[in-house]
């Protein structure tokens, strides 16, 4: 049964190391015939949540940016994969921003699998896990997620550093057995 796929990729660096380990994933997963889209954060205009609550109210977020079409396109989806780079041990600025803003449309982001792809310099799994839940921490707010992977993409300073790990093939083989 295809699904949609929603790929979150918060580099700042397209064709960074946690990039590339998204376009594996969509490789795969549209070669299992998934529908899939990826969204690149830095491309986008997201502002940062100011805690006004209106949205608490049932009210649209009065800010102007691309945040509410990406949350529509997190609760249209049957898969959303949330990528980042680990910067000092936790996710990118971008992902945590988009998070913060899922705050007006959180509980009906329910019944999802979720993906985590990570990449970093870093060449411990261990040290990545801070960054991993932040993204759990997401997920204890919502309706019935469900975890289904991650991917560590260790070892990976350099742009293009992702190459030739492991990680490109988990991240591939994740894609194709959604």
């Amino acid at each position: 049964m295809s699904k949609k796929v929603l790929i979150l990729s918060s580099s700042p660096r397209r064709g960074g190391n946690s990039d590339t380990l998204c376009d594996e994933f969509l490789r795969g997963a549209q070669e299992a015939g998934h529908e899939v889209e990826k969204i690149f954060l830095k491309d986008k205009t997201i502002h940062y949540c100011t805690g006004c609550g209106v949205c608490n109210e049932g009210k649209p977020c009065p800010q102007k940016d691309d945040a509410p079409e990406i949350v529509r396109k997190m609760v249209a989806a049957d898969v959303i994969v949330l990528a980042t780079p680990v910067y000092f041990y936790t996710m990118s600025a971008q992902m945590k921003t988009l998070i913060d803003r899922c705050c007006a449309g959180y509980l009906e982001i329910r019944d999802k699998e979720f993906y985590f792809i990570v990449a970093a310099a870093e060449t411990s799994v261990a040290a990545m896990e801070r960054t991993i839940d932040g993204f759990r921490g997401f997920l204890d707010c919502l309706d019935n997620p469900q975890e289904k992977g991650v991917v560590y993409g260790v070892g990976a300073w350099h742009k293009g550093d992702i190459q030739g790990k492991p990680a490109m093939k988990q991240a591939y083989e994740m894609g194709r057995n959604i």
